[in-house]
Protein backbone atom coordinates (compact mmCIF):
# COMPACT_ATOMS: atom_id res chain seq x y z
CA UNK A 1 0.00 0.00 0.00
CA UNK A 2 1.40 3.68 -0.93
CA UNK A 3 -0.07 7.21 -1.31
CA UNK A 4 -2.34 7.38 2.12
CA UNK A 5 -3.81 10.62 0.84
CA UNK A 6 -3.11 14.50 2.10
CA UNK A 7 -4.00 13.95 5.27
CA UNK A 8 -1.75 11.13 5.74
CA UNK A 9 0.95 13.19 4.11
CA UNK A 10 0.53 15.81 6.23
CA UNK A 11 0.60 14.51 9.37
CA UNK A 12 3.82 12.13 8.47
CA UNK A 13 5.37 16.08 7.88
CA UNK A 14 3.78 16.79 11.56
CA UNK A 15 6.19 14.03 12.93
CA UNK A 16 8.86 14.66 11.55
CA UNK A 17 9.13 18.29 12.64
CA UNK A 18 7.59 16.72 16.27
CA UNK A 19 11.00 14.32 16.08
CA UNK A 20 13.67 16.58 15.37
CA UNK A 21 12.02 19.78 17.56
CA UNK A 22 11.74 22.38 14.93
CA UNK A 23 11.27 25.23 16.65
CA UNK A 24 10.80 27.85 13.80
CA UNK A 25 7.97 25.96 12.45
CA UNK A 26 4.54 26.08 13.75
CA UNK A 27 2.22 23.14 13.79
CA UNK A 28 -1.42 24.30 13.35
CA UNK A 29 -2.60 20.51 13.48
CA UNK A 30 -2.83 18.86 17.13
CA UNK A 31 -0.47 15.56 16.99
CA UNK A 32 -2.89 13.59 18.52
CA UNK A 33 -5.50 14.07 16.24
CA UNK A 34 -2.49 12.80 13.58
CA UNK A 35 -2.16 9.84 15.37
CA UNK A 36 -5.35 9.07 15.68
CA UNK A 37 -5.70 9.35 11.92
CA UNK A 38 -2.65 7.53 11.27
CA UNK A 39 -4.19 4.29 13.36
CA UNK A 40 -7.07 4.15 11.43
CA UNK A 41 -5.33 4.46 8.11
CA UNK A 42 -3.26 1.41 9.76
CA UNK A 43 -5.89 -0.85 10.33
CA UNK A 44 -7.34 -0.45 6.89
CA UNK A 45 -4.24 -1.05 5.56
CA UNK A 46 -4.21 -4.34 7.93
CA UNK A 47 -7.69 -5.42 6.91
CA UNK A 48 -6.75 -5.28 3.26
CA UNK A 49 -3.38 -6.92 3.54
CA UNK A 50 -2.26 -4.77 0.71
CA UNK A 51 1.16 -5.16 1.09
CA UNK A 52 1.40 -8.72 1.15
CA UNK A 53 2.76 -10.62 -1.77
CA UNK A 54 2.89 -14.62 -2.83
CA UNK A 55 5.96 -15.93 -4.33
CA UNK A 56 5.83 -18.24 -7.21
CA UNK A 57 8.06 -20.17 -9.08
CA UNK A 58 9.36 -17.64 -11.24
CA UNK A 59 9.25 -18.91 -14.92
CA UNK A 60 12.88 -17.73 -16.03
CA UNK A 61 14.71 -19.38 -12.98
CA UNK A 62 16.86 -22.27 -14.17
CA UNK A 63 15.56 -24.35 -11.48
CA UNK A 64 11.87 -23.08 -12.03
CA UNK A 65 10.76 -26.91 -13.83
CA UNK A 66 11.85 -28.68 -10.94
CA UNK A 67 10.73 -26.34 -7.86
CA UNK A 68 7.55 -27.66 -6.13
CA UNK A 69 5.01 -26.79 -3.34
CA UNK A 70 6.57 -27.26 -0.25
CA UNK A 71 4.34 -29.20 2.12
CA UNK A 72 6.72 -29.03 5.15
CA UNK A 73 6.60 -25.51 5.32
CA UNK A 74 3.64 -23.75 7.47
CA UNK A 75 5.21 -20.21 7.56
CA UNK A 76 5.17 -19.09 4.28
CA UNK A 77 9.32 -18.27 4.27
CA UNK A 78 10.19 -21.19 1.61
CA UNK A 79 6.78 -21.37 -0.14
CA UNK A 80 8.47 -23.73 -3.33
CA UNK A 81 11.59 -25.97 -2.88
CA UNK A 82 13.76 -28.95 -5.00
CA UNK A 83 16.42 -31.32 -3.16
CA UNK A 84 18.29 -34.45 -3.50
CA UNK A 85 20.14 -36.69 -1.00
CA UNK A 86 23.29 -34.73 -0.29
CA UNK A 87 26.21 -34.91 2.62
CA UNK A 88 26.64 -31.48 2.58
CA UNK A 89 29.32 -32.27 5.37
CA UNK A 90 31.33 -33.32 2.32
CA UNK A 91 31.43 -29.90 1.12
CA UNK A 92 34.11 -27.48 2.04
CA UNK A 93 34.58 -24.51 -0.21
CA UNK A 94 32.08 -22.52 -1.64
CA UNK A 95 31.56 -20.46 -5.02
CA UNK A 96 28.87 -17.41 -4.50
CA UNK A 97 27.73 -16.15 -8.01
CA UNK A 98 27.25 -12.24 -8.20
CA UNK A 99 23.53 -11.94 -6.68
CA UNK A 100 21.22 -11.66 -9.80
CA UNK A 101 18.27 -9.22 -10.10
CA UNK A 102 15.30 -11.15 -12.04
CA UNK A 103 14.17 -8.95 -14.60
CA UNK A 104 10.96 -11.87 -15.51
CA UNK A 105 8.21 -10.78 -15.89
CA UNK A 106 6.63 -12.48 -13.01
CA UNK A 107 8.93 -10.56 -11.09
CA UNK A 108 7.31 -8.93 -7.66
CA UNK A 109 9.15 -6.24 -7.07
CA UNK A 110 6.90 -3.21 -5.58
CA UNK A 111 7.28 0.33 -6.21
CA UNK A 112 10.98 -0.70 -5.80
CA UNK A 113 13.52 1.47 -8.43
CA UNK A 114 16.55 0.28 -9.92
CA UNK A 115 19.02 2.06 -7.05
CA UNK A 116 16.79 0.25 -4.71
CA UNK A 117 17.10 -3.28 -6.32
CA UNK A 118 21.20 -2.56 -6.77
CA UNK A 119 21.18 -1.50 -2.91
CA UNK A 120 19.35 -5.10 -1.74
CA UNK A 121 21.84 -7.48 -4.21
CA UNK A 122 24.79 -5.62 -3.10
CA UNK A 123 23.34 -6.02 0.31
CA UNK A 124 21.92 -9.78 -0.06
CA UNK A 125 26.15 -10.56 -1.61
CA UNK A 126 27.75 -9.63 1.13
CA UNK A 127 25.48 -10.42 3.93
CA UNK A 128 25.17 -14.23 2.46
CA UNK A 129 29.43 -13.97 1.49
CA UNK A 130 29.79 -13.29 5.43
CA UNK A 131 27.75 -16.07 6.36
CA UNK A 132 28.94 -18.43 4.33
CA UNK A 133 32.69 -17.91 5.01
CA UNK A 134 31.90 -19.22 8.62
CA UNK A 135 31.46 -22.79 7.57
CA UNK A 136 33.25 -22.48 4.18
CA UNK A 137 36.23 -21.65 2.63
CA UNK A 138 34.64 -18.85 -0.43
CA UNK A 139 36.90 -19.63 -3.63
CA UNK A 140 36.33 -18.37 -6.95
CA UNK A 141 37.56 -21.43 -8.87
CA UNK A 142 35.90 -25.07 -9.51
CA UNK A 143 37.26 -27.74 -7.61
CA UNK A 144 36.53 -30.91 -5.71
CA UNK A 145 34.14 -30.68 -2.52
CA UNK A 146 33.20 -27.00 -3.81
CA UNK A 147 29.97 -26.22 -3.83
CA UNK A 148 28.71 -23.39 -6.33
CA UNK A 149 25.38 -20.99 -4.77
CA UNK A 150 23.24 -18.68 -7.33
CA UNK A 151 20.96 -16.05 -5.71
CA UNK A 152 18.53 -14.32 -7.64
CA UNK A 153 16.41 -11.58 -6.04
CA UNK A 154 13.05 -11.85 -7.36
CA UNK A 155 10.82 -9.16 -5.50
CA UNK A 156 10.82 -6.96 -2.36
CA UNK A 157 8.48 -4.89 -0.73
CA UNK A 158 9.07 -1.87 1.19
CA UNK A 159 7.98 -0.52 4.60
CA UNK A 160 5.29 2.17 4.58
CA UNK A 161 6.90 5.02 6.00
CA UNK A 162 5.27 6.21 9.47
CA UNK A 163 2.54 3.99 9.70
CA UNK A 164 4.60 0.83 9.70
CA UNK A 165 6.56 2.43 12.89
CA UNK A 166 3.32 3.95 14.55
CA UNK A 167 1.15 0.10 13.77
CA UNK A 168 3.27 -1.21 16.53
CA UNK A 169 2.09 0.85 19.10
CA UNK A 170 -1.69 1.65 18.67
CA UNK A 171 -4.24 -0.77 19.97
CA UNK A 172 -5.25 -2.49 16.76
CA UNK A 173 -1.61 -2.78 15.20
CA UNK A 174 -1.18 -4.35 18.90
CA UNK A 175 -3.68 -7.12 18.27
CA UNK A 176 -2.33 -7.82 14.72
CA UNK A 177 1.10 -7.67 15.24
CA UNK A 178 0.85 -10.13 18.20
CA UNK A 179 -0.89 -12.93 16.16
CA UNK A 180 1.83 -12.93 13.17
CA UNK A 181 4.51 -12.58 16.22
CA UNK A 182 2.94 -16.16 17.52
CA UNK A 183 2.21 -17.55 13.96
CA UNK A 184 5.92 -16.06 12.48
CA UNK A 185 3.77 -13.82 10.20
CA UNK A 186 4.65 -10.80 8.56
CA UNK A 187 3.69 -7.28 10.63
CA UNK A 188 1.49 -4.67 9.66
CA UNK A 189 3.37 -2.53 6.44
CA UNK A 190 6.26 -4.51 6.70
CA UNK A 191 8.50 -4.46 3.63
CA UNK A 192 9.98 -8.08 3.25
CA UNK A 193 12.81 -9.97 0.35
CA UNK A 194 11.67 -12.79 -1.93
CA UNK A 195 14.62 -14.45 -4.09
CA UNK A 196 15.52 -18.10 -5.24
CA UNK A 197 18.61 -20.31 -4.13
CA UNK A 198 19.81 -22.80 -6.59
CA UNK A 199 23.30 -24.71 -4.99
CA UNK A 200 25.08 -26.85 -7.34
CA UNK A 201 28.18 -29.08 -7.11
CA UNK A 202 30.77 -26.97 -8.59
CA UNK A 203 32.53 -29.75 -10.44
CA UNK A 204 29.84 -31.47 -12.51
CA UNK A 205 27.13 -28.48 -12.34
CA UNK A 206 24.62 -30.75 -10.66
CA UNK A 207 21.54 -29.10 -9.05
CA UNK A 208 21.56 -30.52 -5.69
CA UNK A 209 19.05 -27.99 -4.24
CA UNK A 210 17.06 -25.25 -5.17
CA UNK A 211 13.90 -23.13 -3.37
CA UNK A 212 12.10 -20.28 -3.28
CA UNK A 213 12.33 -18.09 0.04
CA UNK A 214 10.26 -15.06 1.51
CA UNK A 215 11.99 -13.22 4.23
CA UNK A 216 11.07 -10.55 6.86
CA UNK A 217 12.01 -9.29 10.13
CA UNK A 218 9.49 -10.33 13.43
CA UNK A 219 6.55 -7.73 13.91
CA UNK A 220 7.96 -6.01 16.71
CA UNK A 221 11.45 -5.67 15.44
CA UNK A 222 10.95 -1.77 15.68
CA UNK A 223 14.19 -1.31 13.92
CA UNK A 224 13.34 -2.87 10.71
CA UNK A 225 10.25 -0.96 10.63
CA UNK A 226 11.83 2.64 10.53
CA UNK A 227 13.70 3.37 6.69
CA UNK A 228 12.62 2.00 3.28
CA UNK A 229 14.46 -0.81 3.30
CA UNK A 230 15.55 -2.05 6.63
CA UNK A 231 12.93 -4.71 6.58
CA UNK A 232 14.06 -6.02 3.35
CA UNK A 233 17.39 -6.46 4.34
CA UNK A 234 16.20 -8.07 7.84
CA UNK A 235 14.99 -10.41 5.98
CA UNK A 236 18.36 -11.11 3.81
CA UNK A 237 20.05 -11.48 7.19
CA UNK A 238 17.51 -13.99 8.35
CA UNK A 239 17.51 -15.37 5.24
CA UNK A 240 21.40 -15.95 5.32
CA UNK A 241 21.26 -17.72 8.59
CA UNK A 242 18.72 -20.04 6.97
CA UNK A 243 20.93 -21.42 4.47
CA UNK A 244 23.63 -21.76 6.83
CA UNK A 245 22.07 -23.84 8.84
CA UNK A 246 20.31 -26.01 5.81
CA UNK A 247 23.69 -26.59 4.82
CA UNK A 248 24.91 -28.27 8.29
Amino acid sequence: MRGQGPAADRCSRIFRRVAVRDPEQEIDVDVLTCARRLAVLALGAMATGCAAVTPVPYAEVASSGVLAPNPSDSSGRIPYSYSTQVDWRAYDKVILDPVVIYRGADQQFVEMSAHDKGQLAAYMQARFTDRLRSRYAIVSTRGPNTLRVRLTLTGAVANTPVLGTLSRFDVAGAVYNGVQAARDGEGSMTGSVIYTVEIFDAVNSRLLGAFVSKQYPAPYDIKASVGRLTAAEAGIDKGADALLAQLK
